[in-house]
Formats: C-alpha cells, structure tokens, sequence
C-alpha cells in the first residue's frame, strides 16, 4: 500500500465504527467509510459538521459549528477550495497526493518542456493543478460543468491559471473518438471513472461495462514517446488486479512497457493504523 503521510493540511483524527473524524485545515468533519469495521472511542465534541446517511439513499450534512460554505486546504505549492457536497465529499481525496507527486516526477524526469496530459473524469482538477505545476500542458475533461468550474477555481488558487489548460465539458468516451479522428496524442493520460455516471446528454457510463473499451480507445491517444497511462477507481469489488489486467492486454502487448499496481492509504494521527482509500495502475515506458 502507498500511505500519504505528509498532507499537513489534512489529518485522520479518529476511526470508528463507519465514521472518521477528519480534519480539513482547521475544521473538524465527520464522515462515513464502509471500510471502517473496528470500533474505538471518537471525540465528537470537535466536530464542525457530521455527515448523516439517509436509510433512503445518500444523506445531507448537519452543520454543527460556524463552517463556511467554501474554504481552502494547502498540499506543497498547491492550493485547493473544499465545500460540503451533497453526496459527503468535499472536492478532494488526500490519498492522491501519491499520485500528484508520481506526475509530478514523471513530467519533471522526462526533462521535457512539451508533455502533454490528458485528464479524464478529471473532477476538480487535483491532478491537473499537479501536471500544471509540473511544467506540462493539460486537457482537462468532465461531463459535470460544476467541477470543471471548480476544477478552475483550483488552478487559479495555485497561481497557474497563465499555464496552458483546456477545460472541456463533454462525455468522456465521445471526446475520445474525436480526438482519435482529429489525430491528436498525448504523453500521458489519466482516468479517474466512477462506478455510475451520466455524461453531458445524459450519456450513461458503467464501468464493468465500458473501462476495457475506453482504455482500448485511449490507446491510440498515446504518442510515440508516450510515459504514462494511470488508472485510478473507488469501485467497490474492483481488484487492482482488474485495471493491472486491463493494462496489460490492452498496451503491454504491443507497446511493452512496466505495470504497477497497489492501494492507496492513509495513516490515522498518532496510530499505525491506515484507511484503505482506493486503488490504482500504471503503466509506464521502459
């Protein structure tokens, strides 16, 4: 497992029975993980806002303490604006600061000035921000206008809004094959896709359904001298083994290269005990 340990911004506090207690800069939420079977004791007395499941579907939270409804949390040189969202996100996951800083040293280590990233279901544009920062150039696409709005507010935080970024609003598989008919290439692609969604018509997206097809797609988006294809998931039941199977039928075979999988994690405060927190694989040039 690679376990994030220097997000100062952000900390575990506690664990128990289905709930953490994070801490997001200086506020204090309580939120909801299935992965948390165990049971210890939590301070509530802390918390500035509890996120309530509802026995109906989804849930809303409870503002316990004065919260505003935006404010911003640091990782490096990166700054990124968090809000309450309905279905108990707040527009970041911390773990993939083992991702931003993997990008980061693969665009850096290429000793180029021209690598050009593709960022697809690209959210609130973490990973963007952390190709910007990196000195590449970034097409940045989702089918939620929302988080691409919130994707700019990010960039514009880190001071990188004069870096070269598209922002595209658009269903992620249709994008693709017209950037394959355009013959446009990218040195690396990134995907980030839910288990459900729904693209800008309205498109539906299953990914036991569609990922394999999608990453055949992206295939030919790849350039000659591509460096990386990384794809990351929160699927419940998704092995690392299935994106590490995906990646070696679909580029291995004929492009040769590396394949590293694992899980991501995050280490509570003052514990050895790591949240699970997702998965991911990469494939890489030799």
């Amino acid at each position: 497992m690679q376990v994030v340990d220097d997000f100062k911004d952000y900390q575990i506090i506690g664990m128990s029975n289905g709930q953490k207690l994070e801490k997001w800069g200086k506020y204090y939420l309580l939120r909801p993980d299935p992965e948390i079977i165990w049971k210890s004791k939590l301070d509530e007395s802390i918390v500035d806002a509890k996120y309530n499941r509802s026995n109906s579907g989804g849930g809303s939270w409870n503002i316990i303490k004065n919260i505003p409804s935006s404010w911003q949390i640091k990782y490096k040189n990166y700054t990124f604006n968090l809000k309450l969202m309905n279905f108990k996100h707040t527009g970041l996951f911390p773990e993939q600061a083992y991702n931003w800083n993997y990008l980061d040293k693969k665009i850096k280590d290429s000793k180029r000035d021209d690598v050009k990233v593709l960022n697809l279901f690209a959210y609130t544009g973490a990973a963007s921000v952390a190709a910007l920062g990196a000195g590449a150039s970034v097409v940045h696409v989702d089918s939620s206008r929302g988080m691409v709005d919130w994707a700019k507010e990010n960039v514009k935080s880190s001071n990188l809004e004069d870096k070269p970024i598209r922002f595209l609003v658009d269903d992620v598989l249709k994008f693709v094959k017209r950037e394959i008919r355009r013959g446009n290439k990218y040195d690396i692609i990134l995907m980030d896709p839910p288990s459900f969604g729904r693209g800008a018509s309205g498109e539906v997206w299953d990914i036991e359904k569609d990922l394999f097809d999608l990453v055949t797609l992206c295939k030919e988006l790849l350039s000659n001298d591509a460096i990386m294809f990384l794809i990351n998931s929160y699927t419940t039941g998704l092995s690392k083994t299935v994106l590490e199977n995906i990646l070696n039928i679909v580029l291995v075979k004929d492009l040769g290269g590396t394949i590293f999988s694992d899980e991501l994690g995050i280490k509570q405060e003052n514990s050895n005990i790591v949240l699970p927190c997702g998965i991911f694989a990469r494939w890489e040039r030799k």
